[in-house]
């Protein structure tokens, strides 16, 4: 896989939170091993894989949208785009950025309540593990739906690209509003009181990390490629193009014999 270059904050978020998200498979993996075998050798099953492989696989789930997206390797359907004129295919992508932003915009406005219901009161799975899977991955819905939708205004931004001083205040823009929201949320994370959410102190302690690091992300991101000149892409590009011509050695499939190509070559006599 060719991965596609990270510029700007917003690609820099993405691109950390997904660098620890790609090790979670692994996690699910060595849990369910453990899992298999206290239960069929040593007959003492956890109560705790279960739910903790759902807890990361929804996680894993919400968040891997936002790589797909920064890497531009969603779905996309290209049947009219192809035969359109430039300034059309402008259009498609301004079209594009707009519904996923007014869908952001519409999950956001109906699922905020709940979802802060849900976290202020840290509702758990209600299993005898008992994790609090709606506490944490319906405020992680939302949260994520936000970051997509910077996300896909970064990459009209950059794969036209814009004139700097667009690109430049959007940046700075991003900023502001991770700065925003980290300003509000730390706060309320350290409010123990009564009137503060009813979530342990570790995990006080872990969301208050992760606000810290998103913060650090999109300054480290913006100080980097603030004045860096984004290429424009081209998503009708082979990565293979660029490879040259295929040594001598290789030959195609018609002189190659029948042996050969059903993976049984003939021995050679020394």
């Amino acid at each position: 896989m060719i991965e596609h270059q990270r510029t700007g904050p917003v690609d820099t978020l993405t691109w950390s939170f997904s660098r620890i998200a790609m090790w979670a498979p692994a996690f699910i993996v060595a849990i369910i091993f453990y899992e298999v075998v206290m239960r069929y050798i040593f007959f003492q099953p956890t109560l705790w894989v279960n739910e903790m492989s759902l807890w990361i696989g929804g996680f894993i789930y919400v968040t891997a949208g936002l790589y797909a997206m920064q890497q531009r390797s969603h779905i996309r359907i290209f049947v009219l785009y192809d035969i359109a004129p430039l300034w059309m295919r402008r259009l498609f992508d301004l079209l594009s950025v707009l519904c996923v932003c007014i869908f952001v915009f519409a999950v956001v406005w109906g699922g905020f309540g709940e979802a802060a219901a849900k976290f202020w009161r840290w509702e758990t799975f209600g299993t005898a593990f008992d994790p609090p899977i709606p506490a944490t991955n319906k405020p992680l819905v939302l949260i994520t739906l936000v970051v997509l939708a910077l996300q896909a205004i970064s990459n009209l931004i950059r794969d036209w690209p814009s004139i700097a001083i667009v690109r430049k205040a959007f940046d700075v823009l991003s900023v502001l509003l991770t700065v925003t929201l980290a300003a509000y949320a730390l706060p309320v994370l350290f409010n123990t009181g009564e009137t503060g959410p009813s979530l342990p102190m570790h995990w006080r302690i872990g969301l208050v990390i992760c606000v810290l690091f998103a913060v650090l992300a999109v300054f480290y991101g913006l100080i980097r490629d603030f004045n860096r000149t984004p290429e424009p892409l081209d998503i009708f590009e082979d990565p293979a193009e660029g490879l040259g011509p295929l040594p001598d050695e290789v030959l195609p499939d018609e002189v190659l014999s029948d042996e050969v190509l059903s993976g049984n070559p003939p021995k050679q006599h020394e």
